[in-house]
Order: structure tokens, then C-alpha cells, then sequence
């Protein structure tokens, strides 16, 4: 494959793929050749989205245990394979943000349900066509979508720091152990963004102090490019 800024070819993942960042990933790379999946749970904005950019969209939820393998098999399906999976879907956990001693049990669970759990099961449901994408020396790259609130202890934002604080490790963990495979892990912060996710923990933030999702989207696949260019110099061969 060839390491430029033309994604031709490039198969794509992306969780989340109808707001915010994920919504501004999929209409970038598609528009750069990039064949994307995604999944989001409402039918109507994962239609939308879909018929919009022509990305395979899937109506599924990876906070839910039986949803991931029916996700990883039309991803799979739909795209030949994977290369890039983008695990960008987060929760807050309690909204509105609430301390920890004001936050329910189940309301961590949820966080972690999506945030770790939900990553943790779909990355494991498609390593194999990872795997074979860098047997292939198609990539092979995994990016995970975190916050500062990961390393920063913000107030009331325990249920979702933490939850991206074990994301963030399990990330350098499997990057580790995936090396014999040949798949690259990254975590990635794209900072404060104007988003539904945002505006939905701080409603009355302006949104002109904020990121655009758009330049974040830019940013995030200039580190994919980044990626996947030093596993060619790597792996030279694999990419002639």
C-alpha cells in the first residue's frame, strides 16, 4: 500500500460514526478513497451517514456484549478485511456529571461497558482480519480515542476519567503484545471539542473556545498516516 495521503484502498473502522469526531472521520476518509465501516446506535443517523458518504454503516451498540460479533462480521464483510480500526464511541458515564460518591454503580458500569469493555471486545472480535491485514502488509493499526480526563483529576468527571485512564493503559499493554503480530496500538487525545458529547457534560461551555471536530478528524488521520508510514519503513518489503 502506498503511504501517501491518498487512503485508496485503505480499510476503515470507525465506532461512534455519526457525531462529532467520528462523523467528521468518516466523511474524511471516505472522501479520501479510505473504504469505512461504522457503527452508532440510532437507524435513522446511521442511514443518513451511510447514504451521505457511501460508508457501511451498522446499526449496533458496542456497550452491549451480544452486539460486538455481529458488528465484527459486517465489518469484515462489508470491507474484505480490516486495516485501521478507530474505537472513538465513549459515555460519560452520569449526566449530568456527578461526584464519585454521587455516582451510581451502574452508572460507572456504563462508562466502562463502552469506554473499556466495549473497545476491549470489538478490538478482540477483529484482531484476526487485523492480523492478517499485516501478514497482508495492508497496516494493521488500532487507534484509541481519549481524553486528558484520563491523567487529569477533574471533579465529576470520575466515572469517564477513569474509565478512559484504563483504556488508555490497556492501549500500551496490547501494543506490547500485539508486536508479534504486527499490530500497532495507539491512544490518542484530540482535546476539548465542539461536539454532542462535550455539550452534553458542559452544556454552557462556548463552543467558540473548542476545537472544531473537523481539524481533530485532520489531526487523527494525520497520526494514522504517521502509523502506518513507519511500519513501512520498518517493513519495507511488505509494502512494495
Amino acid at each position: 500500500m502506498q503511504m501517501n495521503s491518498d487512503l485508496q484502498g485503505l480499510r476503515v473502522m470507525v465506532t461512534g460514526g455519526t457525531s462529532g469526531l467520528g462523523l467528521a472521520l468518516v466523511r474524511q476518509l471516505t472522501a479520501k478513497g479510505a473504504r469505512v465501516a461504522f457503527v452508532a446506535r440510532a437507524a435513522a443517523n446511521v442511514e443518513r451517514v451511510a447514504a451521505e458518504t457511501g460508508a457501511h454503516g451498522i446499526v449496533a451498540d458496542i456497550g452491549k456484549k451480544d452486539d460486538i460479533y455481529p458488528i465484527a462480521m459486517q465489518v469484515t464483510a462489508s470491507l474484505g478485511g480490516l486495516d485501521v480500526l478507530i474505537n472513538n464511541a465513549s459515555s460519560l458515564g452520569p449526566v449530568p456529571l456527578a461526584l464519585l460518591a454521587d455516582t451510581d454503580c451502574e452508572e460507572l458500569e456504563a462508562a466502562l461497558a463502552v469506554n473499556v469493555l466495549g473497545v476491549f471486545r470489538l478490538t478482540k472480535a477483529l484482531f484476526g482480519a487485523l492480523a492478517a491485514s499485516a501478514r497482508e502488509g495492508r497496516g494493521a493499526l488500532v487507534i484509541n480515542i481519549s481524553s486528558d480526563a484520563a491523567v487529569n483529576a477533574y471533579p465529576c468527571w470520575g466515572a469517564y476519567g477513569a474509565s478512559k485512564a484504563a483504556l488508555a493503559h490497556l492501549t500500551a499493554i496490547w501494543d506490547e503484545e500485539a508486536k508479534p503480530d504486527g499490530i500497532r496500538f495507539l491512544v490518542l487525545d484530540p482535546g476539548d471539542m465542539d461536539t454532542p458529547l462535550h455539550a452534553l457534560a458542559l452544556p454552557d461551555a462556548d463552543p467558540s473556545t473548542l476545537k472544531a471536530p473537523e481539524l481533530a478528524a485532520t489531526e487523527v488521520i494525520e497520526e494514522m498516516l504517521d502509523a502506518l508510514s513507519v511500519r513501512a519503513q520498518l517493513f519495507p518489503g511488505e509494502y512494495a
